[in-house]
């Protein structure tokens, strides 16, 4: 024979059925800042959301987390990871930054939008990843009111997230500007 073992040559003719395999699947867009993708109106339930860039994004409401989704394809065609510090909003260009703020301790976090969400629940208005959950300290809650703004962070932020990292926290909220926006979100429910 050719000189390679019959062990070697079933070895790597399992290895290329399994490669072979691995091309019907599921094709992931690399995790890049570019293209921004705004995206059309969409309906889900009932309700039509339309996609829209909006720098100016600053709203009080409820954040939630998911994390069985590993592995899935992202509204922008990213592979989901539950460990990345990433978030699904309805109408956010994907992706999109935001500062997520605990209304409970102050806390905020860099949040990296790569996904359409949440679309259950009355006031909730992202749903985080279990990193990001993890990061912001709302895991066993399940659910918290929060801030959510649209920012510009550094690039050597932006690329922590890019890679699955925790970008560093931003300052904890005064706790009298904190007491003003749970006046307004507790206002919003009337």
């Amino acid at each position: 024979m050719s000189g390679i073992s019959v062990r070697m040559r079933y070895g790597m003719l399992t290895a290329v059925v399994a490669l072979a395999g691995c091309g019907g699947g599921v094709k992931f867009r690399p995790v890049s800042d570019v293209p921004v993708r705004v995206g059309k109106p969409y309906a889900v339930r009932g309700v039509t959301y339309v996609p829209a860039a909006d720098p100016g994004y600053d709203y009080l409401g409820y954040a939630s987390w998911y994390g069985h989704e590993s592995g899935n394809r992202t509204a922008n065609g990213e592979r989901f990871l539950p460990r990345a510090v990433t978030a699904a909003h309805a109408t956010l260009p994907l992706p999109s930054y935001v500062e997520v703020t605990s209304l409970e301790t102050g806390r905020t976090i860099l949040v990296r939008v790569n996904d359409r969400g949440p679309f259950t629940g009355r006031g909730r208005i992202i749903d985080l990843s279990r990193g990001a959950a993890e990061q912001l300290g709302i895991m066993a809650a399940g659910h918290a009111p929060v801030r959510v703004r649209v920012v510009e962070p550094p690039e050597k932020d932006r690329r922590k997230l890019r890679e699955g990292k925790e970008a560093p926290e931003r300052p904890v909220v005064d706790a009298r500007v904190l007491a003003n926006l749970r006046a307004q979100l507790a206002e919003q429910g009337r």
